[in-house]
């Protein structure tokens, strides 16, 4: 990994999507810091979209108030685009799909929680569609990578899907992820190609579930809290930044906007 000040004539590019949690927020909390910093992106004409983990009811909530142009969630399977006064919801599948996979999330996590003593069922559960989400370290007091390790181990045996973020493991049925649905949006609703969208943006994440976007951009990013994950990312970031988490996500900010 590249310090960040190696990535040049960063302000050509287009747009910055990124991680949310310690991506974009500090310890849980989005600090003005951040929050200015994505503002400062969205006034400056770049598409701003986060591509995250985090549940429907939350990506809902994003779309519709954040200065963001959609908001992809629950690591790939969906996005959601606010325009013209109304949310526009783009699912890997359908309702009804999605109503059989959540009845049979119920009991993997029961299974998993009697196997892993000291995770649990992350709070934000009960606002997802599709996935199961189990907490190693957000709510509960933080357990080592290798009990994250040992979760998504025993989600892939359930058949599950299983990637690892900063706070939570996520499983579900399906062989989609961030960049799958990321692909979807740009050619859907933001008429950018494939090849456009992974010359033109960056990206910027911390943990391994944002390994599918370090692999697929020429500018992606890591804020230095992703050195937690060294020898456990099967795509390492190009370039890395001097600051941690949100301070992380200011200082790409400002480098796309070609400040000091």
């Amino acid at each position: 990994m590249q310090p960040l000040t190696e990535l040049r004539d960063a302000d050509r590019l287009r747009g910055l999507l990124f991680d949310i949690d310690d991506t974009l927020t500090t310890d849980g909390k989005l600090t003005a810091e951040a929050y200015g910093a994505l503002s400062a992106l969205k006034r400056s004409g770049r598409i701003v979209v986060p591509i995250t983990g985090r549940p429907a009811g939350w990506c809902d909530h994003i779309a519709r108030m954040w200065p963001v142009d959609g908001v992809v969630g629950e690591n790939g399977a969906f996005y959601f685009c606010y325009r013209d006064g109304k949310l526009l919801k783009r699912f890997q599948d359908d309702d009804r799909a999605r109503a059989d996979k959540r009845a049979r999330l119920s009991a993997i996590g029961a299974r998993i929680l009697a196997q892993v003593p000291g995770c649990a069922i992350a709070s934000d559960q009960p606002y997802r569609e599709t996935d199961l989400a189990i907490d190693f370290c957000e709510d509960v007091p933080p357990l080592p990578l290798e009990a994250a390790a040992r979760i998504a181990e025993l989600m892939r045996t359930e058949g599950l899907t299983a990637k690892v973020s900063s706070i939570h493991v996520n499983g579900w049925f399906g062989n989609y992820d961030k960049l799958a649905m990321t692909q979807i949006l740009f050619g859907e609703f933001l008429r950018i190609a494939p090849e456009q969208l992974r010359r033109d943006f960056a990206f910027a994440g911390d943990s391994p579930n944002d390994a599918p976007m370090f692999a697929y951009f020429e500018n992606s990013v890591g804020v230095a809290n992703v050195a937690r994950f060294t020898g456990k990312l099967e795509a390492e970031p190009k370039y890395v930044t001097r600051g941690f988490a949100g301070s992380g996500f200011a200082e790409l900010a400002a480098h796309l906007l070609g400040m000091r």
